[in-house]
């Protein structure tokens, strides 16, 4: 009898009775509140005068009208560099202990993002409610008695000024607390390794001394810790060594354009639960089994606030305007999409994350990621969002019985007539006609979006598609950011960026 599993299942039912239905506006308008009278004697809360907006009779107004918004660049420029140079109390009071290093869509340079203590407790509070969120699940004891595998980047952290930096995933790892290391896959000294391909060659080695009963990390290198698991081990799929595998927790990125090459490697059907862990902090978790729409956590150091997404509201570098309108969450309507904005307890304040989302249900505070605003293509009119162009990749795996895991484009004139064609190049093993391909996804995208029909019908003169090797996508990400890392692959390049693709691709695949 899993005694202990029977232990934790208790726990996390008898956590999940007594815990009061949220109120995520009234939660929402308290962390203000907390991130202002925390903040206020900082230096950006003495230029913004937190103290005054905390006065106001409604200080989300107040809040909105006195700050402007700002991306990594700005408000590393203007703020965030004076703690690499030694000052405290910049956006946050004292100064922080980690910087999460990310790369995210835009190339080699990282992103150092401060990672507070306060932004350290308020994750871990967030993944505890996940796991409370379990006795939603109808999962038996023994499950909550096997080892979880985590995925992601490396846990040896590397010491610089006085504070370590790692991307969010390692951080995250190596501040597990010590009653969940029994349980943690693949064990601290694995985890240490930095090299991607040496340490999931020790997970191969190791595979067959675990019980794993969860995964957790990123699509794309999820797929290739399995695939490598299951050819060293000469398997037929990852249930042949793992069979209680039961859970997917997915993250980093949308899931369903991975679904089907995923699912190929399992023998067996699992559940898949969605999380949204950024640099910025733990937004939001799947809570139920009836949806596989996204809580966001309202009451843990993250205020939201959200624009309407419009082409009108967006710069050309995916940045926001700043007379961009901004609602809260009293204010928000479902299935809309909006751009979320942050401020959070490690000192981002009105902070574009880059992505956008919508709400399934506004009452439970439940959302879905739809895209990044650095993924929307709107080059003569075409209005197309990366959400539409996901759907329109499964519809054309559904189509032709084939696996398209990744995929990228860009919108560049044809030197042959000078026109804008959309040039797609899909990631699959399919032996399948180009213009083939080409054609049943351009109907796809003309049927789910009418500007995109519009546009096709005047500046838009077609569409091209190239297939390569999934691998491919896997390479460049390698060379561009970091192997293995918390990476977004580029749905959406500009034509200087395409050009280094299109020669990146002649020199993996001639």
């Amino acid at each position: 009898m899993a005694i202990l599993g029977s232990l934790i299942k208790g726990i996390i039912d008898l956590s999940d009775t007594i815990t009061s239905d949220p109120h995520p506006v009234e939660e929402q308008k308290e962390v203000l509140k907390k991130l202002l009278k925390k903040a206020r004697d900082t230096q950006f809360g003495q230029q913004y005068d937190f103290e005054e907006i905390l006065e106001a009779e409604d200080p989300r107004v107040a809040f909105a009208e006195r700050l402007p918004f700002f991306d990594y660049n700005s408000i590393n420029e203007e703020w965030w560099h004076k703690l690499h140079e030694g000052e405290t109390d910049v956006t946050w009071p004292g100064e922080p202990h980690y910087f999460a290093l990310s790369s995210g869509t835009t190339g080699k340079t990282s992103k150092r993002i401060p990672v507070t203590d306060e932004m350290i407790s308020a994750i871990r509070s967030a993944g505890i409610k996940q796991v409370g969120a379990l006795a939603n699940f109808d999962f038996d004891a023994d499950f909550f008695e096997r080892e979880i595998m985590m995925l992601g980047s490396s846990t040896d952290l590397e010491e610089n000024n006085g504070h370590l930096e790692g991307e969010i995933s390692g951080i995250s790892a190596s501040n597990i607390p010590f009653w969940f290391r029994g349980y943690y896959k693949p064990g601290e000294e694995i985890a240490k390794i930095d090299d991607w391909d040496e340490r999931v060659q020790n997970i191969a080695e190791n595979a067959a001394n675990w019980d794993i009963g969860a995964l957790s990390g990123i699509p794309s290198w999820m797929e290739l810790m399995m695939q490598k698991v299951i050819e060293h081990n000469n398997l037929d799929n990852i249930h042949d060594v793992w069979p209680n595998l039961q859970v997917y927790t997915s993250g980093g990125v949308a899931f369903p354009p991975y679904e089907k090459s995923f699912n190929a490697l399992l023998g067996k059907p699992i559940t898949v639960i969605d999380t949204y862990l950024a640099s910025e902090g733990f937004m939001a978790f799947q809570s139920r089994p009836e949806t596989d729409a996204m809580k966001l956590v309202t009451d843990n150091g993250i205020y939201f606030e959200f624009v309407p997404m419009n082409p009108e509201y967006i710069n050309e570098d995916g940045g926001i305007k700043q007379d961009a309108p901004v609602v809260t969450l009293e204010d928000v309507e479902e299935d809309k999409d909006y751009i979320l904005i942050i401020s959070t307890v490690a000192g981002a304040w009105r902070y574009l994350i880059g992505d956008t989302i919508k709400f399934t249900d506004k009452a439970r505070a439940e959302i879905k990621i739809t895209g990044r605003t650095k993924f929307f293509l709107n080059v003569v009119g075409s209005q197309l969002s990366v959400n539409k162009m996901e759907d329109a990749v499964c519809e054309l795996e559904e189509a032709f019985d084939i696996k398209i895991p990744e995929f990228t484009l860009a919108a560049k004139r044809n030197p042959e007539d000078g026109e804008f064609y959309h040039n797609w190049y899909l990631g699959t093993d399919a032996d399948i006609a180009n213009e083939k391909l080409a054609e049943t996804l351009d109907n796809k995208l003309k049927e789910a979006n009418k500007n995109y029909a519009v546009a096709r019908s005047k500046a838009l003169k077609g569409v091209f598609v190239t297939t390569i090797p999934p691998e491919t996508f896997h390479e460049w990400n390698a060379q561009n950011k970091k192997k293995g890392g918390q990476v977004k692959m580029e749905k959406v390049m500009n034509e200087e960026k395409f050009k280094e693709w299109e020669d990146f691709v002649k020199s993996q695949v001639g």
